[in-house]
């Protein structure tokens, strides 16, 4: 497992602790994972891309390091827990 550190825009702006992909990875060569077109079933014109991620890593792991406040308030201060 690789992690890193990220901002989250959840409900609440957050730091998260995430796993992230292999960079030596043999099938995704570390992007995470492969793009691929799909087309209509009737037509079989382009209908959009979907995204499969490989299974060098999850990208549902993550654990909540920080709540951050939602927005800075005008003069740059913030009273919201934790600051």
């Amino acid at each position: 497992m690789r992690l890193r550190i990220r901002r989250a825009n959840w409900a609440r702006p957050t730091l998260v602790l995430t796993d992230t992909p292999r960079p030596d990875c043999p099938d995704c060569g570390g992007a995470g994972g492969h793009s691929y077109d799909y087309g209509d079933h009737e037509t079989g014109e382009y209908a959009g891309t979907e995204w499969a991620p490989c299974r060098c890593w999850n990208d549902t792991r993550h654990w909540v390091l920080l709540p951050l406040p939602r927005r800075t308030p005008p003069g740059g201060y913030s009273d919201e827990p934790p600051f």
